[in-house]
């Protein structure tokens, strides 16, 4: 009777090795409508081989460039990138209803415009448009997205100016808007964020006009690009004791002002105001910032003799020159 047995579990362990259960085979994580979407997606842009392997026989959980929750199965995040990828963002990303993380990334043959359907992510945390040929004006209706905490649009042909709409997004921790052909001025909005925390302004290379709003002095920003324009003013009020600034970088605009009454805060790592129309004479507090790790203040009006201490003499002569009479070490003495 025992062999009798020991027979029958061999035959059920064989069956089990080489016929197994379909509830095991046929295991899917994928859910059906966005393998729907995603196919969708795959069509709009020509089947290209960079997403070969969303295949409608396999998991699509499984496919190259996106990400499924472990728990919901539902696609949370698409990444597309370095591809030779053509056409434009296909309006059919908005149904990924799921979708946390939306990345299109160095497609440099991908046109167009931003599609209004991306309102529908409702749990849209992190957008990325960037180093494509993406043109036309940055959408109003981006601002819509509540969810939104990081939002980069850089390295792309967008026109226009800047929407004011996008200080509404209350939990925005980065904006990237730079190396675009961006006209105009910064939105007086933008010195009224509605989060908690102000969020990094990175809006360089573009070709932004006007003085800065002063409500952005009324913000602590952690930090602060708006090199490479044409803006013009006094801009002092972008510091200050009680200020929270790790990086800016002002350079290259016509920019006025005398920097001998600027507080700096304590926090500042990177200070770059090359290529403006500053005047007066270093003030002593530079000394005091030692976590300073990048300055550069040439090409200004500025004068007198450079202060000792600090990082300041760390620096070579570069990063004072070409100004009306600045002296000193680096420099020569005075």
């Amino acid at each position: 009777m025992k062999t009798l047995t020991m027979i029958l579990m061999s035959l059920s362990l064989i069956l089990v090795m080489f016929f197994p259960s379909p509830s095991i085979s046929s295991a899917v994580r994928c859910n059906p409508q966005d393998k729907k979407v995603l196919l969708a997606i795959k069509t709009a842009l020509g089947n290209p081989y960079h997403l070969a392997s969303w295949d409608p026989k396999t998991d699509c959980c499984g496919w190259y460039c996106l990400q499924c929750h472990s728990k919901t199965n539902r696609v949370i995040a698409l990444n597309i990138f370095s591809g030779e990828l053509s056409g434009q963002i296909p309006p059919a990303v908005g149904d990924l209803s799921y979708l946390e993380t939306l990345f299109f990334h160095k497609l440099p043959n991908f046109v167009g415009t931003i599609p209004k359907t991306i309102t529908k992510l409702t749990r849209l945390k992190s957008l990325e448009v960037s180093w494509t040929n993406i043109s036309g004006p940055i959408p109003d209706f981006i601002g819509q997205i509540k969810s939104l905490n990081y939002l980069d649009l850089s390295f792309n042909k967008l026109t226009g100016s800047i929407p004011p709409s996008l200080s509404e997004l209350p939990n925005l921790t980065e904006l990237h808007l730079d190396r675009n052909r961006l006209t105009g001025s910064i939105p007086d909005s933008f010195g009224k964020f509605k989060g908690k925390v102000p969020p990094s302004l990175y809006l360089s290379h573009n070709q932004l006009t006007g003085y800065v709003p002063k409500s952005l002095g009324l913000m602590k920003f952690p930090n602060l690009d708006f090199s490479r324009n044409k803006l013009h003013g006094d801009i002092s009020f972008l510091f200050g004791p009680g200020k929270e600034l790790w990086k800016a970088d002002f350079s290259r605009n016509l920019f006025q002002f005398d920097l001998s009454k600027v507080v700096f805060p304590k926090s500042l790592n990177v200070l770059d105001l090359n290529h403006n129309n500053i005047y007066g004479n270093l003030p002593q507090g530079l000394t005091s910032l030692n976590q300073l790790q990048f300055l550069n203040v040439s090409y200004n009006s500025l004068c007198g003799k450079i202060p000792v201490g600090g990082e300041l003499q760390r620096f070579d002569r570069t990063v004072y020159f070409y100004n009306k009479c600045l002296c000193g070490a680096p420099l020569p003495a005075c």
